[in-house]
C-alpha cells in the first residue's frame, strides 16, 4: 500500500500560491531588509533563516535568507555572494502623493548620484527606484498630447522629479 504523502506546513503552502520578488545580495540582506522596512510604511521584517550547513557564499548559521513585507507586499533576500548583481532592468515604484514625500525617499535612497534620471535612483545596494509623484501618470496619460509631451520633455531633464515644476510645465504648454 502506498504512502500517504505528509501535507507541508500551511506556510509553505501560502507562500507557493504568492509571487515573491527574491532579491540576491552579496551578503547583506537582512541589512539591507532592516533599512527597507524602515522607509516605508506598512513594512516589517518577517524572518530572518540563518544557513543549516555552509553554502557557497556563507558559513553554518550566518544569514541565509529575509522575508520581509515593504508597504503591504512581501519579499526575500537572499545572501548569494558576488555572482550576481542589481541592474536598471528591475526597479521598484515609489508612488509620492506630495513633494515632501519625493524628497524624503529620494534622499533616503540615492547613494549613486551618476544613476540619477528622471525620478530614478539606485540605493546603497544597487538596487533602483523610481521617486514617481502620482500627479506625473495623470499629466503623462493627458488627452492633449501637447501638454503630456511638454511634461515628458521637462521630466526627461530632471534628476528627482519636481512637482511644481511638471505641474508648471503642464499648465504653460504651447
Amino acid at each position: 500500500m502506498p504512502q500517504k504523502r505528509k501535507r507541508p506546513p500551511r506556510e509553505i503552502e501560502t507562500a507557493v500560491k504568492t509571487i515573491i520578488a527574491c532579491l540576491w545580495f552579496d551578503r547583506q540582506a537582512e541589512e539591507a531588509a532592516r533599512f527597507y522596512v524602515s522607509l516605508f510604511p506598512d513594512s516589517h521584517l518577517d524572518k530572518v533563516v540563518e544557513a543549516p550547513a555552509d553554502f557557497p557564499s556563507g558559513k553554518k548559521g550566518d544569514v541565509l535568507s529575509v522575508d520581509f513585507t515593504l508597504m503591504g507586499r512581501k519579499f526575500s533576500g537572499l545572501n548569494g555572494g558576488p555572482y550576481f548583481k542589481f541592474n536598471e532592468a528591475v526597479s521598484f515604484t515609489v508612488p509620492c502623493e506630495s513633494q515632501a514625500e519625493v524628497d524624503r525617499y529620494w534622499n533616503a535612497l540615492s547613494a549613486v548620484p551618476e544613476a540619477e534620471q528622471c525620478g530614478w535612483v539606485k540605493d546603497r545596494y544597487g538596487l533602483s527606484w523610481q521617486i514617481v509623484p502620482t500627479m506625473l501618470y495623470g499629466l503623462l496619460a493627458d488627452p492633449d498630447r501637447k501638454k503630456a509631451g511638454r511634461v515628458m520633455e521637462v521630466m526627461l531633464k530632471m534628476k528627482k522629479l519636481d512637482i511644481k515644476t511638471l505641474q508648471e510645465a503642464y499648465e504653460h504648454a504651447k
